[in-house]
């Protein structure tokens, strides 16, 4: 049988961002700047590398700035052109998804990032898809989600990125038990979510970006509540791993989690120092912070 390919990615994007708090109270975390553009932008980017066609937001409330974001903005469009700013108007335009590549579906209530996903099930219908959170930042040539749907294509089935963490850090996020190698990909025997450090089975984490079967929706819609009291995407994908082949792809560039103040501060930086325009001055400024720190 041959292997659907992916088209359409959810991002789920109804968080409250609590942990960067005071700055989210009035802008989407995901829409928070990470030096000249939103976070979300970068996460896009790097959808549309991999060739996805068709943007899912599952949004909440006071998300309106994100779907203004990816629309035309007629009356900046219009000064930028009268005073001549071309080049700019141009990148502007060129960042666009095209018409009808977006969509938008509320998650009325913060029931986990499962229950997220499953808001998409209408949107997505019968395809597999692509699942990127937009906390994360991720850093590679070529982009993480095109070596995922490289690979993809030669397996099918179901496919996560992993990265490794120090094992005192596992209880910080999804870990997986990986099984048989196969060249680049690690066979799946399960996942657990935060487990604590003694009981994990490796120190592999789920790095935020999915590619998954359309079978995920019937167990989601039958899934209980699990750790945290919200609908646990891993859970699901425990499951659906008895019924469909399940893979890990170790990551090997950089990751950025920008839904912390500390790590929204380090891909801030990070971003600014390979900027090819900026990148010379931005490492010249936080050098001398650095010095007069001292």
């Amino acid at each position: 049988m041959a292997i659907k390919p992916v088209r359409k990615a959810v991002l789920p994007v109804a968080g409250l961002g609590t942990r960067v708090l005071p700055a989210t109270k009035v802008i989407p975390k995901e829409m928070l700047p990470v030096f000249d553009r939103p976070a979300l932008h970068y996460v896009i980017d790097e959808a549309r590398a991999a060739g996805i066609e068709h943007f899912i937001f599952v949004t909440g409330r006071n998300k309106g700035a994100i779907e203004d974001y990816f629309d035309i903005a007629y009356e900046l469009e219009a000064t930028l052109e009268a005073k001549g700013k071309t080049a700019v108007l141009d990148a502007l335009r060129a960042d666009l998804p095209g018409a009808g590549a977006c969509s938008f579906v509320r998650q009325q209530a913060p029931l986990g990032l499962g229950h997220a996903v499953w808001c998409a099930r209408e949107l997505v219908g019968g395809e597999p898809f692509a699942v990127l959170l937009p906390d994360m930042i991720m850093r590679s040539d070529p982009a993480c989600l095109a070596e995922m749907t490289q690979a993809y294509g030669e397996v099918g089935g179901n496919l996560i990125s992993v990265q490794e963490v120090p094992r005192a850090e596992v209880s910080s996020y999804g870990i997986v038990d990986p099984g048989a190698r196969k060249g680049a990909l690690i066979e799946m025997r399960g996942m657990v979510e935060k487990p604590a450090v003694q009981d994990a089975p490796s120190n592999l984490m789920i790095s935020g970006r999915y590619i998954l079967q359309p079978e995920i929706f019937g167990i989601l819609s039958r899934q209980t509540p699990g750790a945290g009291g919200e609908i646990q995407l891993t859970d699901a994908m425990q499951t659906l791993m008895g019924e469909s082949p399940f893979h890990a792809l170790p990551f090997t560039g950089e990751v950025f989690d920008t839904g912390s103040k500390t790590g929204y501060l380090r891909a801030s930086a990070a971003m600014a120092l390979a900027d090819p325009e900026h990148g010379a001055e931005a490492r010249a400024i936080l050098q001398a912070l650095l010095d007069a720190s001292r």
